[in-house]
């Protein structure tokens, strides 16, 4: 029985040593990184299956193993390899030596690119020769198999994407000589006839107008097909804000198809919408350290009397302003300008003065990316705006100002997220110019803010603000938002919320220069919480000769959510020698 026992335990533990994953241990014999790269996730996928298989199996894994690295190698341009595997033990279990002998790397020694079809005609000379000339695998290059992949699937898209709908592939081939380590690389592509787009159909509308599509997809029946222009087409509708999803491409249904007298095809433009809600409402609640409680409801309606505008109105109320507004946007055009007329009642009340405006004006917006695949965006503001403001300043003179103020802005952003950037920077540039529509006095303004981020190792960030402003005015008798108050949690924190600024009885005026600087280091304990130290400075002064920077210095908590960070700050205001609390929270509804 004992004998019997001691054959059991024995033999067990050769089955817990056979099961165990084995260790492996490559040497490499100089192949290139991608290619080691290949070959371990190639092993480790094998390894794994190591504790799912009785003893018998684990011989079959063994030649799996080689066989797949062979395999990792010919993918990276070693096609005359040679690996051995060498098994041994040792107190954990099996070992896998894989020793590798790469071999020279294949190189491509011949590319015969072959087409026919109409592109093959003299009239596409031209653009053949430049899609020869744009062939990634040039002679003497490592032929390595994803690089061949994508190399022809560029191709058949570059042909494609213009003139060529119904191109397609009709052989590849590499031959790989072992013995001299070349490839020799053939691609046949037939373009096909020419296409050319036809009438527009359109399915989906039901209550947008049908100008509205033929706005943006302007052409003459007859053009020939440019994927560029039906991408381009779909963006600007997905843009109007009308639809909540556009579709703008050739029908493929082949019974749609004209064969034209000389031997091109017209195949129909296929715009499909889906139309956004007639009517939406929209209400949000926040809480802020600047402005406390905060409520606002918006309504919105699409397509008003059969045209494509839409109207907006809606109010909002918080512990500083109230207001109330309607604005009436018109689609944009084939530009991309944004236009929209509105009108506007608001009641403030900051730091002593308190205005009540009434306002009526006009906007134009862009948006727009840099062209290519670039990160950069640009947003361009105009506004026009005529506006009564009735001003009571605590312990100081009254007064009220009918004035017409223009204002440009122009925006840069080059940041990796737009709502919780890591590493980029923003620039932002104003100019104004008003008059005061009683007594003619002219006043002008500008402004410029910077703003850069720097990330540090694999989560911190490092955060440089800056903003400078200036006023030229013969009159005290500004609109309210003409001049720069300072203080509050998106400013100089430590501070009220706009309390830094012209002192005039009991209040505090905007002021003509505004100069701010803030500088912030965020270390992230995880992906998503973590701590910044700060240090803000800035004033709002006569001049800029007469400020005395207001500092604050502090320290935060920082917790990444979908719309971006939420901050709670404490900080310390070295001029008023007071700790403040500034944090922010809202919920859309």
């Amino acid at each position: 029985m004992r004998r019997a026992a001691v054959f059991l335990v024995v033999a067990l533990g050769a089955m817990q040593t056979a099961l165990a994953e084995p260790e492996v241990t490559i040497d490499p014999g100089g192949v290139s990184p991608a290619a080691l790269q290949s070959i371990t996730r190639a092993i480790d996928a094998i390894t794994r299956l190591g504790e799912d298989q009785d003893a018998g199996e684990i011989s079959r894994l063994r030649r799996r193993a080689r066989e797949a690295t062979i395999s990792a190698l010919e993918t990276q341009g070693y096609f005359s390899s040679k690996v051995d595997l060498e098994v041994g033990q040792d107190i954990a279990g099996e070992t896998w030596d894989i020793v590798i002998e790469p071999g020279p790397l294949t190189e491509v020694r011949d590319v015969n690119l072959e087409f026919s079809g109409q592109i093959a005609t003299p009239a596409f000379a031209s653009r053949v020769d430049a899609l020869r000339n744009e062939w990634p695998l040039d002679e003497g290059m490592p032929f390595i198999n994803d690089e061949w992949h994508d190399a022809k699937v560029e191709l058949i898209d570059e042909v494609s994407r213009k003139d060529f709908y119904l191109a397609r592939m009709t052989g590849s081939q590499a031959v790989v000589r072992t013995e001299s380590s070349t490839a020799d690389l053939t691609v046949q592509v037939d373009s096909g006839p020419r296409v050319r787009m036809g009438e527009v159909k359109v399915i989906g509308l039901k209550r947008v107008p049908r100008k509205l599509i033929d706005r943006y997809i302007d052409y003459t029946p007859g053009d020939p097909y440019d994927q560029a222009l039906l991408d381009e087409w779909q963006q600007a509708l997905e843009d109007t804000s009308f639809f909540q999803g556009a579709f703008v491409m050739l029908d493929s249904d082949p019974a749609a198809r004209t064969t034209l007298p000389n031997g091109e095809v017209e195949m129909p433009l296929l715009v499909r919408v889906t139309e956004a809600p007639r009517r939406r409402y929209a209400a949000s609640i926040g809480l802020d350290s600047d402005n406390g409680l905060r409520v606002e409801g918006l309504f919105r309606q699409n397509v008003v009397a059969g045209q494509p505008i839409w109207i907006e109105t809606g109010a909002g109320v918080d512990r500083h302003r109230q207001r109330a507004f309607f604005d009436v946007h018109f689609a944009p055009n084939e530009s991309g300008y944004r236009d929209s007329l509105g009108v506007l009642i608001s009641n403030s009340d900051i730091e002593g003065v308190r205005t009540l405006r009434y306002g009526l004006g006009w906007k134009r917006s862009q948006n727009r990316k840099a062209a290519g695949d670039s990160r950069v965006e640009y947003e361009t503001h105009w506004n026009v705006i005529a506006a009564k403001d009735r001003t009571r300043i605590a312990g100081f003179s009254d007064y009220e100002v009918p004035s017409l103020v223009a204002t440009w802005q122009w925006l840069r952003r080059d940041v990796n997220d737009r709502y919780d950037p890591r590493e980029g920077n923003l620039v932002d540039l104003g100019l104004g110019v008003g008059v005061t529509l009683d007594e003619g006095e002219p006043f002008y303004r500008s402004s410029l803010r910077l703003q850069q981020w720097w990330p540090v190792g694999r989560r911190d960030v490092l955060t440089l603000r800056g903003e400078v402003g200036k006023v030229w005015a013969n009159t005290e008798r500004l609109p309210e938002d003409f001049g720069y108050r300072t203080g509050g949690a998106r400013t100089i924190r430590g501070y009220k919320y706009q309390s830094i600024g012209l002192p005039r009885g009991d209040a505090i005026m905007a002021a003509p220069a505004l100069a701010v600087a803030s500088v912030e280091y965020t270390h992230y304990y995880t992906e998503r919480i973590g701590m910044a130290l700060f240090m803000d400075a800035g004033d709002a002064a006569e001049s800029f000769g007469d400020m005395d920077f207001a500092v604050g210095l502090g320290v935060g908590g920082r917790v990444r959510t979908p719309a971006g960070p939420l901050a709670v700050d404490l900080a310390y205001g070295l001029r008023d020698h007071r700790v403040r609390l500034h944090f922010s929270l809202g919920i859309a509804f």
